[in-house]
C-alpha cells in the first residue's frame, strides 16, 4: 500500500462530488477541511517535518482559523517561510501548534527572514517531503522516530545560507504564536550546535549538525549576526521582549550543490538529543538517503498490514492514505518524559482521545498490539505521576487536559487490551488508576447525584465503570465487580422519557448526535425507547430517510444558519466524530440492512482522492480509521472487545493481526459505486463454520482465519435474530484468569 499513499489528501477544503440519496440529507457543522499535512512522518514517531506557512492548524497550507463551515483563506497559494517540526495531524483548535526550529534556506540577507516564497514542485510519500521554493532552492526532508534530516540543493550563489530560528513556534494567526519561556543555544564545534527551548513548560532539546565544512557558522539575535559569539542564553522571556534568535551557516555554492542538516531531538536534554542523532542517523555526513530508506522500510511494513483487492486505483489510494493517516499519531517517545525522571514509555500528541478511542485505538491494537501496550503503559505512568488519565495529552506541562470533551476514555482502550490478554501491562496497577480516575472531575457529580452534566459524561463514566469491571474481573476482585455493576447501570439516568438524551450542553453536536452511542446494555437502551420499531424509526429520522437534501454551511456561516442546521438533528456525515458509531446502532435492533445502507453512502460519497478528499478534520487518524474499518466490513465496539460485521467495500482484503492474518473474502460481490445500491450480507462463515451472529469477538479477530461473506442485492434474514452482545455486567467478570 506504500506506493498508493497520497499524503496531500485532506490538506485543502473539502471538495467532494455532489452527494445523492441519504448523503445529501446529512449536515456538516464543523470545518470542511481535513487539516492534514503532507510532511515527513514516522509511524507513531515523535518528529514530523513540513513546509511552514503559519496556516491553521498544522502550520502548512493556506487557511486561517476555522471552527465551522468552509475554512477562510489566509494565503491565496501555497507558500512557505521555511520548514518546521512537530506538526499535528488532522486536529482542530487544541491550542497547541508546535512548529519548532524553523529552517529557512536563503539567498537573501538575514533581514529578510520571515518572508514567504511560493512552494513549487511538491512531492510527498510516507517518511519523505520535498518542495522547491520560489527562490530556486530545493528542499528534501526525511525523519526518524526522534530525528530529522534535511537536504537542500542550492543554485550558484556567493552567499547562500541556512538559518534556524529557535524563537519561532505556533501559527501565524491571532493567539496562535508560541513564545518560549527560556532558551539556550550555542556552537559546539565547526558544523555542530545544540540548544534547548522551554515551551509551555516542556524542555525541547536539539543537537544539530551541518555538513558544509567551509561555511561560516554564526549565532544571530534580532536578525543581527554575532560574529565570534558561541552562546546565547535567555531566561524569563515575555511576549513583549521576545526578539527572533537562532543560528546560521553561510557560504558560497555552486549550482546543484547540496547541504545536509541533521537534527536529533529530545525532551531530556542536549546529550540525549546527540545520542539520538547518532543512533538514528549515524555520525554523518551524507545520511539523508540511508535515513529515508530505513524510514520507508518501516512504513512499508506497517502499510502492508492491510491489503485490499480493487480494480480502482482511486479507491486504493483513498484506503492506503487512510491507513497511513491512522498510523501517524500518537507520538510514542520511549524514555523521553520531561516531567519525571524514570525511564519507560511516554506519549504525547494524544490530542483528541474523544475522537480516536472508538476507531483509531482499536485499529492500533489490531495491527501493532505491542505499540498499544506501550501506549497503555504510558497512560498509566501519566496517571501515576499526575493523578489521573488524560483526555488529551500534549508536549506541554499543565492541567489543560480537555476534560470538557469527555471522561473515562482511556478505560475503553484498557478494557479491550485486558480482555485480549495482551502481555506487558500490570493490571493490578491499572485497576487502581482506573478506579481512582472515575472519581475525578465529573465523576464526583456522577457518584453523588447519579449523573453528570454535560450529560454525555454520564454515558462516559457509566461505561468507564463497566470497562473497569472487566479489569477487576481479570484480577479477581469480585468486590469491585459487584460495586461497579450498579454504577455502570446509571447510564439510564442520562436519557429522557422520549428515548433521547436529556437536555444539556454538548461538545460539537446536539443530543441527537450523542444519543446513539453503542453502550454496553443496548438491549435496555432500545427498550427504553419503546422497542426495536421506535428505535429504528428514531434512527431513520436521524439519518435522513425520507428527508429533503440540505445546504451545507459556506464561508463564515452566520448564527442563524448554524442554528437552523443544528435544529435538523441530523447525522453529521463524518464531518465530525460524535455520531461516527451511530450507523451500527441499527444492528442491535435487528436491522443490519440499514447499517449497510448508511455505511455504503458514507464510504462511497464522503471520501475521495485529491487535497479536498476528506469530509472534515481527520483528528489524529480517528476519521481515517473509521474508513479503514468500515470498508473492511468490520467495526470495533470500543471497550467491549467486539467487532460488528457488515458488507465490505472490497472483493477481498487481508489484515495482518498476528501469527495468522484475517482474510476477508466475498461471494456475490459487485463493485460499489457512489450513489449506487448497497450490498447486503446473506451469509457469513468463519473458517468454514456458519456465523449467524453479526459480530466477531476480539479473540476471533486477533486469531485470524478466513471470514467469508456472501453478499446480495437485497436484505436477508442474517443478523436479524442474533444480536450483538448486550449485558449490564461484563461477561466473565469476577472470573480470575
Amino acid at each position: 500500500m506504500f506506493d498508493q499513499v497520497d499524503p496531500f489528501i485532506g490538506t485543502e477544503a473539502t471538495s467532494l462530488p455532489a452527494p445523492s440519496g441519504l448523503a445529501a440529507t446529512w449536515w456538516w457543522p464543523k470545518p470542511q477541511v481535513g487539516n492534514t499535512h503532507p510532511g515527513a512522518t514516522y509511524p507513531f514517531g515523535m518528529v514530523s517535518a513540513c513546509a511552514y506557512s503559519g496556516a491553521y492548524p498544522t502550520g502548512y497550507g493556506r487557511y486561517d482559523l476555522s471552527t465551522e463551515g468552509l475554512p477562510p483563506v489566509l494565503h491565496d497559494r501555497q507558500v512557505a517561510s521555511g520548514f518546521t517540526h512537530f506538526q499535528q495531524s488532522g486536529t482542530g483548535a487544541i491550542r497547541k501548534y508546535y512548529n519548532y526550529f524553523r529552517v529557512t534556506p536563503m539567498l537573501r540577507p538575514l533581514d529578510d527572514l520571515g518572508q514567504t516564497w511560493d512552494v513549487l514542485e511538491e512531492e510527498a510519500s510516507p517518511g519523505y517531503y520535498a518542495a522547491t521554493l520560489g527562490s530556486g532552492i530545493r528542499a528534501e526532508i526525511t525523519v526518524g522516530p526522534k530525528s530529522a534530516v534535511h537536504r537542500y540543493t542550492f543554485p550558484a550563489h556567493q552567499d547562500a545560507r541556512l538559518v534556524i530560528d529557535f524563537s519561532l513556534g505556533g501559527l501565524d494567526i491571532p493567539y496562535g504564536r508560541t513564545v518560549p519561556l527560556r532558551a539556550h543555544l550555542g556552537s559546539v564545534a565547526p558544523g555542530v550546535a545544540e540548544g534547548e527551548i522551554v515551551v509551555e513548560g516542556a524542555p525541547l532539546a536539539v543537537h544539530v549538525e551541518c555538513d558544509a565544512p567551509h561555511w561560516r557558522q554564526m549565532l544571530w539575535y534580532d536578525r543581527r549576526l554575532m560574529p565570534g559569539g558561541t552562546r546565547l542564553d535567555f531566561d524569563r522571556i515575555r511576549p513583549t521582549t521576545l526578539r527572533p534568535f537562532g543560528l546560521m551557516w553561510a557560504g558560497p555554492t555552486e549550482a546543484g550543490q547540496t547541504v545536509e542538516l541533521r537534527f536529533g531531538f529530545s525532551l531530556r536534554g542536549v546529550d540525549q538529543a546527540h545520542e539520538t542523532l547518532v543512533a538514528e542517523c549515524g555520525p554523518g555526513p551524507d545520511t539523508f538517503d540511508s535515513r529515508r530508506q530505513r524510514t520507508e522500510t518501516v512504513w512499508r511494513q506497517h502499510l502492508d498490514k492491510v491489503v485490499v483487492d480493487t480494480p480502482s486505483s482511486e479507491k486504493r489510494t483513498v484506503m492506503a492514505t487512510a491507513l497511513y493517516h491512522s498510523l501517524i499519531k500518537p507520538c510514542l517517545a520511549m524514555d523521553e518524559s520531561p516531567f519525571w525522571p524514570t525511564p519507560g514509555p511516554f506519549a504525547f500528541d494524544l490530542s483528541t482521545m474523544w475522537d480516536i478511542y472508538r476507531t483509531h485505538l482499536p485499529l492500533m491494537t489490531a495491527l501493532v498490539p505491542e505499540r498499544s501496550v506501550e501506549l497503555a503503559n504510558a497512560l498509566l505512568q501519566i496517571a501515576e505521576e499526575e493523578g489521573n488519565f488524560p483526555i488529551g495529552y500534549r508536549m506541554a506541562r499543565g492541567a489543560d487536559r480537555f476534560s470538557r470533551q469527555g471522561s473515562a476514555l482511556a478505560h475503553t482502550f484498557l478494557a479491550d487490551l485486558c480482555a485480549l490478554g495482551l502481555p506487558g501491562v500490570d493490571w493490578d496497577w491499572a485497576l487502581v488508576h482506573m478506579h481512582n480516575d472515575l472519581r475525578r472531575t465529573y465523576g464526583e457529580d456522577f457518584l453523588l447525584r447519579g449523573k453528570a452534566h454535560p450529560i454525555s459524561h454520564t454515558l462516559d463514566i457509566a461505561f468507564g465503570y463497566w470497562c473497569t469491571a472487566v479489569v477487576a474481573g481479570r484480577v479477581g476482585d469480585r468486590t469491585l465487580v459487584d460495586q461497579f455493576g450498579p454504577l455502570a447501570a446509571r447510564w439510564v439516568n442520562a436519557y429522557a422519557s422520549d428515548g433521547l438524551l436529556a437536555d444539556s450542553t454538548f461538545y460539537e453536536g446536539g443530543k441527537w448526535n450523542y444519543s446513539f452511542r453503542l453502550m454496553h446494555d443496548m438491549a435496555a437502551r432500545i427498550a427504553l425507547t419503546g422497542g426495536d420499531g421506535p428505535f429504528v424509526d428514531m434512527l431513520d429520522r436521524f439519518f435522513g430517510f425520507g428527508a429533503d437534501p440540505v445546504v451545507q454551511p459556506g464561508l463564515a456561516p452566520g448564527l442563524d444558519e448554524l442554528t437552523a442546521g443544528y435544529a435538523l438533528d441530523r447525522f453529521e456525515g463524518l464531518n465530525n466524530e460524535p455520531d461516527m458509531e451511530a450507523p451500527w446502532a441499527y444492528m442491535y435492533a435487528g436491522r443490519p440492512d440499514r447499517t449497510a445502507q448508511v455505511v455504503h453512502d458514507v464510504v462511497q460519497q464522503q471520501f475521495s482522492t485529491g487535497r479536498g478528499g476528506l469530509p472534515g478534520n481527520d483528528d489524529s487518524g480517528g476519521l481515517s480509521s473509521w474508513y479503514v474499518w468500515a470498508t473492511l466490513g468490520l467495526f470495533p465496539v470500543a471497550g467491549q472487545n467486539t467487532y460488528l460485521v457488515n458488507a465490505p467495500a472490497w472483493r477481498e482484503a487481508r489484515i495482518d493481526v498476528g501469527d495468522r492474518p484475517l482474510a476477508i473474502e466475498t461471494t456475490g460481490f459487485v463493485e460499489p459505486e457512489p450513489g449506487g445500491p448497497a450490498q447486503y450480507v446473506q451469509q457469513v462463515h468463519l473458517d468454514g463454520e456458519p456465523l449467524d451472529r453479526p459480530y466477531l469477538t476480539g479473540a476471533e479477530l486477533h486469531s485470524g482465519g478466513r471470514l467469508l461473506i456472501a453478499l446480495g442485492p437485497e436484505p436477508s434474514r442474517w443478523g436479524t435474530t442474533h444480536r450483538p452482545p448486550s449485558a449490564p455486567t461484563p461477561h466473565g467478570a469476577g472470573r480470575h484468569t
